[in-house]
């Protein structure tokens, strides 16, 4: 099994990717592949709402000068997903805000019944809003979400020190493990237990 992970910090070696390496030591103890991709240090357009990605082949982004569609195709293929992102005046990174809105709005059917979870570090507060803000991509994409012991949010500011965060380091962790145990249950259900019954959706707009 394998879980694509998303560095959305400007920092390749910052606090989001020590919290990340983190998660990623505790899923290599379960046998699972993890590959961290770095986006939040490029340069990614913002998702236009052209509509392109619903018709075109493999549903690819219209903008193809970036690596949406490249780490697109990656996520599609593994069995869980993992977002990490620091807290600017907050919220999302642009950057890592343009690529989530452009994957999920072109790849969401691709995630369904896949395992997703994520996290935020932060200096003092506003953590819990780029906490909800990274799962609401995940409900929306009714991927399945682990849980853990508290909410998946660190501390820390200068580099290495969200390690120094013993709550949010354990509570990283064992949300982590739940990560890996639900993977192998969804693995294991296989052809055993059927997924739930699908319908056509009903969309109500407020303004007729």
């Amino acid at each position: 099994m394998k879980v694509i992970a998303i560095n959305g910090s400007p920092h390749n070696d910052g606090n989001t990717a020590a919290a990340l390496k983190l998660m990623a030591e505790e899923l290599n103890n379960q046998d699972i592949e993890v590959e961290i991709i770095q986006v939040g240090d490029q340069a990614i357009h913002g998702c236009i709402g052209c509509g392109y990605c619903r018709g075109s082949e493999n549903n690819h982004c219209v903008f193809d000068d970036d690596l949406v569609n490249e780490t697109v195709a990656k996520m599609r293929e593994v069995n869980g997903l993992i977002l990490g992102a620091p807290t600017y005046y907050g919220g999302i990174p642009g950057a890592m805000k343009s690529f989530l809105d452009r994957t999920f709005f072109s790849s969401s059917k691709y995630f369904k019944y896949k395992v997703g979870t994520a996290f935020a570090v932060v200096r003092r507060t506003g953590g819990l809003d780029v906490h909800h803000q990274l799962y609401n991509y995940f409900n929306l994409a009714q991927t399945i979400t682990p849980p853990s012991q508290y909410w998946t949010v660190a501390y820390g500011h200068d580099k290495g020190e969200v390690l120094q965060d013993g709550e949010g380091v354990q509570t990283i962790r064992k949300n982590a493990r739940a990560m890996a145990w639900l993977m192998k249950v969804i693995d294991a259900s296989k052809g055993k237990i059927p997924l739930p019954e699908e319908e056509k959706r009903i969309m109500t707009n407020f303004v007729r």
